[in-house]
This record gives C-alpha cells, structure tokens and sequence, in this order.
C-alpha cells in the first residue's frame, strides 16, 4: 500500500498555480510578439529611394523587437557553431593548426568585407523580400558573436584540470560521456561570460549589420541599429537619445530574464567555493521556483537532456582513438584539400584582381594595414592594463560582478556610431589629427573582451589556492606574479585575441565617422575597406580583406601562436599545438 501510494504521488501531474498562469501569460506574450514579427520578414523589399525607418519613438518597441529577434537568431547559430567548428579544432590537432588561424582570420575580418559577397548570395535565395536581407543582418550579426565564443570554448577544452580527467579515465566515461558530463560543465562559466560579451558584439556592429549599403543599393530593416544609422544622417540628437534608452532597456530586460539566472547556474560549475559565498538567487529564479506546472515540465526536459550525456557513444575508456587526421592517409589528404583549397583561392583572387588592382593600390593597402596594426597593438595593451585589474577586482567578488554585469554589458554593447557626434565636433571643433583622435573608438568595443574573459576566469579560480596564498601572506606584486596572473592566464590569452580581432573588425568604424554631412577619415584598413565598399568596388574590397587577413596570419605566427604555446606549456598542462592531451 506504501508502494501504491508512493507510485501515485510521484505520478501524479503537479497542479497549476497563479504563478503558472503569470509565467504562461508571459510566455504567450512575448510568443505572439515574435510571431508578429517574424511574420513581416515575407514582405517585399520597399523601392529604392524610399525610406522605410520612421524617427517617431513609437515605433522603437517594434523595432526593438525586430533587432532582438535578430541578436538571438545569431547567438543560436553562434552556439552551434561553438559546438561543432571550435569542438573539431580543439580536439584534432592536424585541424586545430589550420582551423584556429583561420578563426582568427575570421574574427579579424570586417564585417562589410562578409556582407559586401554575402548580400548578393542571400538575396538570390529570396529574391524581392525582405528575408534575404534579414538572411544577411543575421548572418553579419552572426560573424561579430561567433569567433569569441569559438576561442572560448577551445581555451576551456584545452584547461579542464588533468586530474578530473584522470577520473574520468577511471569511471570508465567514454568520449561521448566525457564531453557532456566533464569538458562542457568546464566550459559553461566561460561560454556564459563570453555569450553576454557576444550579444554585446552583435549591438556594436548593428547599425552595419541593419543599414546594408553595397555600392548604389541601401537596404534598411526595421531596428534600433537602422534607426541610429538614419538619426545620424538627419544630424537628429534626440532620435540618438531615444535609441540608447530603448537599448539600454532591452538590454536591462534579456540581462535580468536570461543571462542573470545563467550566470547563477553557471556557478554551479565552480571548483571549490566562492570566496565571498554564494551570491542569492535572481528574482527570475525565485519566481520560476514558485510556478509548479511549468518548473515540473522543465525539470523533466532537463532531465532528458542530462540523460543524453550518459549515453555510451564514442571509443572505449581503457585505449585512446587515435586522430583520423594524423594517419598517413589522413595527413597527405589534409594537405593536399589544403594545397587545392589555395590554389582555388590564388585563381579567385587573381581573377577578381586582374586589370582592376594596380600595384599602388598594393602599396596603398599595406601601409594601410600598417597604421591600423599600430592602433590595434596600442589599444589592447592599453585595455589590457586597465581591466585585467579590474575583472580580477569583481571576479573575487561575485556580489559586485553581478552588480556590474548589466553596466558593463550597456558599455560593452554601446554602438561607436553613437560617438560620432561628440568626436566630429570635437575634432573639427579643435582641428585635431583624426588619424589619432578616432583612434580610441576601436577599443570601445573591444576592451570588454579582456574583462569579461578576466571575469569569468577569476570567478572559477579555486578558493583553496586563494586560501592558501592568504596564509602564506602572498600580497602585491608577488601575490600577482605567483597566484593570479598564472591562474587566469589562459582566459588573459583567449581575452587579448579576441580583444585584437574585434579590434581589427571595430576599424571600420573608427577609422570613417560621420555626422551628418561631415565625414572624417583616419588613413588604415577600415577605412579603405569602408570607401570601396560604398564606392561598390569589389576588387578594392577583396584586397583590403586579404591584406588584412595576411598582417592577422603574420601576427597570429609572430605573437599569439607563441603566446598561447608558453600559456599552454607553462600554465595550462596541455598540448598547445592544437589538441587536448
């Protein structure tokens, strides 16, 4: 009887509450608004000429909307691509020595260099609507998310510590088991840290990404990035304010909703304890507990979801797989998809150059390039030397960096165009050099790489090392040289190449700002990848993207290879020539 009636209370489906039907009214709200929304992007595109985005603050909830779905849509392929491309390059290490420069090509590249060949392609799929350039936002939201992420989660592959892997040796886990129940729990602070830095990605290139202009051809869609583009063409200060309080509320709202209770589960991933305790729970999360309908459906899928990692996929525990790429057949097949996938490059490039690319504008493209290298170099040492103090400061205090999570996600997520009135001014105002005084608009976006990766390398430290440190009276210098910087120099690493390429993609904008009618150029790549692009000069454009993917190669080999081979070496205890031991 005992057994009956324990049966039937555990069976038995739990009944809603008040809590269930606010949660669901909710849910159906935002449901139904998306819907709405997703149902426009079947409409045809508006004629040339005619402009589409209306400076009235009543529509910002709509366009709000708009640019939310698109954020989301792109950190969902951003996630899968984090899950499959960045898994290959960190497990295989034939793989890992192409794929990895390359995704630091990638991160590197700007966003116009993508869009200027991609907006053709999307266009052809759906031609005369408005999904094709939705198609293409997306897309170019998508390549300011994904490479960070990427890095992230093969910077987290490569430091899971060596023991939990012994252990998981001597449970038996396979390679599938491993992955799901080990390197991704691993992995979770880090990816949840880097996705905020990913959405605030998506908001600083979002004016590109909404307003696609190709040569003669403008296509603005409905969002708060379009919005700012046409307030700055009319010169309209307070369609600007408007725009940054619609951002800041919606990033107010996804950060209290989605990424404040992700980062309380994420702690549940930490090595030892927090050194100041465990931080309380977001309202979400208490108000989600209080629901019984709705928190039982979502137990039961999370449980079916963990049931999928103990399932016995993968080789045996007791031997290791070796890699089908560092087989004979496998090398001398990679190198000659390698060898082929060049010579098809050379002959695009040859083709598209051929009687339009002078070799001036060879030279001109490499000094160029040059300029642009020197403000990159300059920016992240100096964003370097102010946060990493900083996202260890709020990374030891898990109480602050939560207090801090939202500003800094506004701050990170500040669009450049949005400076480019007070920098216009001011430099023509007091007749400054803009080769130098736009300079600092590239960082804008990209020093938050370094904090955030700081932050979520410090809030995993293990509270015993901290403890240890405390009582053997390690302080100041020392204190930093022996215990903290080794600690997170892995996430210091993964923050300085993300920070450069995101440096690299942000000259677009800081190199050309304008304000109205006025427009100021600061001589490098962005620039000229800027002009050409508006000129509809394919050829000028290809080349400014190769040059500059050759001077990322250069200092990829030169700099961050050897960097992360001494962080992998010294601090990591992992192979850092592309795979995990």
């Amino acid at each position: 009887m005992t057994t009956q009636g324990l049966t039937m209370r555990v069976a038995a489906p739990a009944r809603p509450n008040l809590a269930d039907l606010a949660a669901f009214l909710c849910l159906l709200v935002l449901a139904l608004s998306f819907a709405d929304v997703a149902r426009h992007t079947l409409a045809p595109i508006a004629p040339a000429g005619m402009s589409t985005i209306r400076l009235s603050p009543l529509y910002l909830p709509e366009y709000a909307l708009r640019t939310t779905l698109r954020m989301f849509t792109a950190l969902g392929a951003s996630l899968v691509f984090t899950f499959t491309y960045a898994v290959i390059a960190a497990k295989s290490r034939l793989a890992g020595r192409i794929m990895i420069p390359l995704l630091d090509i990638l991160q590197s590249t700007p966003i116009l260099g993508f869009l200027t060949f991609t907006y053709v392609f999307f266009m052809g799929l759906f031609p005369g609507r408005i999904l094709g350039a939705e198609c293409a936002a997306v897309f170019v939201i998508f390549t300011s998310q994904a490479w960070n992420m990427g890095f992230a989660m093969i910077q987290s592959l490569r430091t899971v510590p060596p023991d939990l892997i012994e252990a998981a040796r001597g449970f038996g886990l396979t390679s599938w088991q491993r992955f799901w129940r080990l390197e991704v729990p691993s992995a979770v602070p880090s990816l949840v840290w880097n996705a905020m830095m990913s959405m605030s990605g998506g908001w600083f290139m979002l004016v590109a990404a909404e307003t696609i202009a190709v040569g003669h051809t403008t296509v603005a869609l409905p969002g708060i990035g379009s919005y700012v583009g046409e307030a700055i063409a009319r010169r309209d200060g307070l369609a600007i304010v408007y725009a940054i309080i619609a951002m800041a509320l919606v990033i107010l709202a996804y950060d209290q909703l989605i990424f404040r209770p992700l980062v309380a589960w994420s702690g549940r991933f930490r090595v030892g304890q927090s050194p100041e305790g465990a931080a309380p729970d977001p309202w979400v999360l208490t108000a989600w507990r209080r629901t019984r309908l709705l928190r039982q459906f979502g137990e039961r899928i999370a449980e079916s979801l963990a049931s999928l990692g103990t399932l016995r996929i993968g080789g045996s525990p007791r031997w290791t797989a070796p890699d089908a790429l560092e087989t004979p057949v496998g090398r001398n097949l990679w190198r000659m998809g390698i060898a082929l996938l060049c010579v098809i490059c050379a002959y695009g490039v040859w083709t598209l150059a051929d009687g339009r690319v002078a070799p001036a504008d060879f030279w001109n493209a490499a000094i160029c390039g040059a300029l642009t290298l020197a403000r990159v170099v300059s920016m992240v040492v100096l964003a370097c030397a102010v946060w990493i103090p900083a996202g260890v400061w709020l990374g030891l205090r898990p109480r602050w960096a939560r207090r801090a999570q939202t500003l800094a996600q506004f701050m990170a997520a500040f669009p450049a165009n949005l400076f480019f009135p007070v920098f216009v001014v001011v430099i023509v105002r007091f007749h400054l050099n803009a080769n130098i005084w736009l300079t600092p608009l590239m960082v804008l976006g990209t020093q938050w790489y370094i904090l955030f990766n700081v932050v979520a390398g410090t809030s995993v430290f293990p509270s015993e090392l901290l403890e240890a440190a405390r009582n053997l009276d390690l302080r100041g210098t020392l204190w930093w040289r022996s215990v903290m910087l080794p600690g997170i120099a892995p996430y210091i690493a993964t923050g300085a190449v993300t920070a450069a390429g995101g440096a690299w993609n942000a000259s677009i904008l800081a190199e050309m700002a304008r304000w109205g009618d006025v427009t100021l150029h600061a001589k490098g790549l962005g620039d000229f990848i800027a002009t050409a692009t508006q000129d509809g000069n394919t050829a000028h454009v290809a080349l400014g993207v190769a040059m500059m993917a050759a001077y990322v190669v250069a200092i990829n080999q030169l700099v961050w290879l050897p960097l992360q081979t001494y962080v992998g070496r010294r601090f990591a205890n992992r192979d850092p020539s592309g795979g995990i031991a």
